[in-house]
């Protein structure tokens, strides 16, 4: 869900025409995160054999996704705001100082609030990301998106499988609104495409 509405954002912005590129922070480890998004210059440790462009260099012009900001330790959000707020970075291993234009949205499915008030989330990290808040309840509170997503899944699972399955039956479509989404969109898109692909005709039922 996050995911598909950062990507809305981006192609109805100014920058459409430019990359975007999405980076699940909770699936970075802590030791390669600066690698990851700043870079690195050749011999900057053991495995550095050519220069690399990080995150922040390549979305330059465009938009960087920043998923589960809530995972960052408190060190890298420190990095991370330095970048924020100067708009440099330098590379790892490097001390020459580089500029990109980036776009950021960030989103987590974590309470920053509650964060803060724990002291594992930087106020002045928050604050410099807040400037537009956008509030995604909940799936099994937003039923009336519900047979919207799954209309667009079951396109996307056609194309990808090559299949015409054109409608879903009255029982498959109460059993969608009945159920009350845990995993929310990612469930829901999981659910058709198993639909998808274990349809026999041009219905599921």
């Amino acid at each position: 869900g996050k995911d598909l509405i950062a990507r809305a954002l981006f192609h109805h912005s100014p920058r459409c025409n430019q990359v975007f590129i999405s980076i699940d922070l909770g699936s970075i480890p802590e030791q390669l995160f600066e690698s990851e998004l700043f870079g690195y210059e050749k011999g900057a440790f053991t495995d550095a054999r050519r220069d690399k462009p990080g995150r922040m260099e390549v979305a330059s012009g465009g938009t960087l996704f920043l998923d589960e900001i809530g995972d960052l330790s408190l060190q890298m959000q420190v990095k991370l705001l330095r970048f924020l707020q100067e708009k440099t970075f330098s590379r790892v291993g490097s001390n020459r100082e580089l500029h990109a234009d980036v776009r950021f949205i960030a989103a987590t499915s974590r309470n920053l609030e509650e964060l803060m008030a724990a002291s594992k989330f930087r106020e002045d990290l928050y604050y410099r990301l807040n400037i537009f808040p956008i509030v995604m309840p909940d799936l099994s509170k937003r039923k009336g998106d519900v047979m919207l997503l799954a209309e667009h899944f079951l396109s996307k699972f056609n194309l990808k499988y090559g299949k015409d399955i054109k409608r879903l039956s009255t029982p498959a479509i109460n059993m969608l609104m009945a159920y009350h989404w845990p995993g929310n969109v990612r469930e829901l898109e999981n659910c058709m495409e198993r639909a998808v692909i274990t349809a026999q005709d041009d219905c599921i039922y």
